[in-house]
């Protein structure tokens, strides 16, 4: 069994174990930092209230120069370098909240802010030099310098083997020369400091690609295009940039050569934890706005309020945003804790926490009604700032392969040992023993979940069954399918949503078990209501997916696909 800072929670509960251990007790902030946190957040909250105007910001299409100063004084800019370049040096948690602040009250400021931190010098600070976080990091915690993270092309998103950019030797021997352009780069317009992503081989060679990330400054030759006008965000700055001949010098390499991939992949595995703090951020505004609203409004001489299709919107809202302020701060928990492996776990956070946003800002939309559609009004901007989650940094259809696909790698590795154990019984005696006591506990409902509270017994059990038909239908589709499993992307859905929800009743019970532990049931009421209402809404969402995890009518959905395809349109059936 491998320590819990070696594997992901999620990726042994693949294998139908459960390691309580890496969960619980559910992780909190130290006392010192708790302090400073809080004074930041005061700071936040009075600076966003005086000196914000999102209306004015989403209409202009501009976050004003005194306000990107007023962030860069506060500190915003620094949250997670260390202080001994200047930052105010947060925990993974402690900047996680403080997105979360940003993000109630303006979308386009928490991603100006997450663009440069999150992703944008993220690069820098994971694998960086010690030259070379000498050399920008003090500037990019003040703010003197802003970050940005260009790795999307036009035929090159999710697939970075498509980049098309290329660094080529400079004559000198002593530096590259970069080609090519970026799109839908968040801080380009005003980004001093790039993190971009480039081939370092010929497109010719037909080979798999080798991208190399390097540090790019403005002042070297980059040239962005005009603001992109755009749906939603309208204050952030979206540009494409473009390389032509920019002399970039070997010592601005991050990491090794060749190995860009693995760079962007773990910026962005670190990413997605503050995109989905800023989810939670939006769905907690919106939901203070749904509450105030079925106040406001009457029918039929009664408060909507008091209608039951009024009230399923606001507990179902309220149970989904408590399960993702669970999941999203148990995972910065782990980090802070030395998890090395969270990449599923912050997939799965990005996914449930955009989702969950659009979902409530949609229900809050609907609930303000009339006035939800009116511009004047704060709802369909909100919404409209809310929907480009399901997009940023890796689009959730591409997360939802990569959960499904990362968890069953796992399993898919037994397998092939079991297999060759058995040709082999007397030298593979550990690998089968090992494989029979996992099935065993799978079978015998394995050791109970301690970390559960008593009042959550009937949650715990549904988590319990659910892992166990998580580990069981893993088996099953790759026993049927193997390395075919890879286009199976219906039931690659499947599986990743039964994981997204799996994660969902892990965090809940730890996080409400650990607080009834502190203040006892009757203070903690709320949150055992929460989380048992997250159970009825996860129980319903498991038993539909794992029932048929493969249908028949996959392959009529697919047949309706190819006839679309081929007419290239909608054909009426009238007229």
């Amino acid at each position: 069994m491998m320590t819990t800072t070696e594997r992901s929670f999620m990726k042994a509960l693949f294998h139908g174990v459960i390691d309580a251990e890496a969960v619980t007790p559910y992780p909190s902030i130290n006392d010192d930092e708790q302090e400073v946190l809080e004074l930041m957040l005061e700071n936040v909250r009075r600076f966003l209230e005086s000196s914000v105007d999102s209306a004015k910001i989403d209409a202009e299409h501009k976050i004003s120069d005194s306000v990107l100063a007023g962030m860069k004084e506060l500190g915003l800019f620094g949250l997670s370098i260390p202080e001994s370049y200047g930052g105010l040096g947060l925990s993974a948690t402690a900047y996680a909240r403080v997105m979360q602040e940003v993000a109630s009250y303006d979308g386009a400021l928490a991603v100006t802010v997450g663009a440069h931190q999150s992703i944008g010098m993220k690069a820098l600070l994971l694998f960086g030099t010690d030259a070379q976080k000498a050399k920008y990091l003090p500037r990019l915690a003040s703010g003197e310098m802003v970050a940005a993270f260009a790795l999307t092309e036009p035929e090159a998103g999710s697939d970075a083997a498509s980049i098309r950019t290329q660094a080529t030797i400079a004559g000198d021997g002593e530096g590259y020369i970069l080609n090519g352009s970026k799109i839908w780069i968040t801080n380009g317009g005003f980004a001093d400091f790039f993190t971009v992503f480039a081939r370092t081989t010929s497109p010719e060679t037909g080979a798999k690609p080798k991208v190399t990330a390097f540090i790019v400054e403005r002042s070297s030759g980059v040239k962005n295009g005009p603001s992109e006008e755009k749906m939603g965000i309208r204050g952030s700055s979206t540009v494409t940039l473009y390389f032509d001949d920019v002399y970039v010098p070997k010592e601005n390499v991050i990491g090794e050569v060749g190995r860009g991939f693995k760079v962007a992949m773990e910026v962005l595995n670190n990413g997605r934890l503050g995109l989905a703090a800023g989810c939670l951020g939006g769905s907690t505004r919106m939901i203070d706005m749904a509450i105030a609203r079925v106040d406001e409004r009457k029918a039929f001489g009664k408060r909507i309020g008091d209608f039951g299709m009024i009230q399923e919107k606001i507990a179902r809202m309220m149970c989904e945003t408590y399960a993702l302020e669970c999941m999203t701060y148990l995972t910065t928990g782990l980090i802070d804790g030395g998890t090395k492996d969270f990449s599923l776990e912050s997939a799965i956070c990005k996914v449930f926490g955009s989702e969950t946003y659009w979902y409530v800002a949609n229900e809050t939309l609907q609930i303000a009604a009339g006035i939800g559609y009116m511009t004047e009004y704060p709802y369909e901007r909100m919404l409209r700032d809310s929907r480009i989650n399901l997009i940023f940094e890796g689009t959730n259809e591409i997360l939802r392969a990569f959960i499904a696909l990362s968890g069953l790698q796992g399993p898919g590795d037994q397998l092939q040992e079991v297999v060759k154990a058995l040709r082999e019984p007397i030298k593979g005696f550990g690998v089968l023993s090992e494989f029979a006591i996992q099935r065993a506990r799978s079978a015998l409902g394995r050791e109970r979940l301690e970390f559960a509270h008593e009042s959550l017994r009937k949650e715990a059990v549904i988590f319990e069954s659910g892992v166990t038909d998580l580990a069981r239908e893993a088996e099953r589709a790759l026993r049927k399918h193997g390395r075919a499993m890879m286009d199976r992307q219906f039931i690659q859905k499947r599986i990743a949503e039964v994981a997204i929800d799996l994660y969902g009743l892990a965090a809940v019970l730890s996080r409400t078990s650990s607080r009834i532990e502190e203040v006892g049931e009757s203070a903690a009421a709320r949150e055992i209501q929460l989380a048992q209402g997250y159970g009825v809404i996860a129980e319903e969402r498991l038993k539909m997916r794992l029932s048929r995890m493969e249908r028949e009518d996959d392959e009529l959905l697919k047949e309706i696909a190819a006839t679309a395809y081929q007419a290239g349109a909608f054909k009426t059936l009238v007229g």
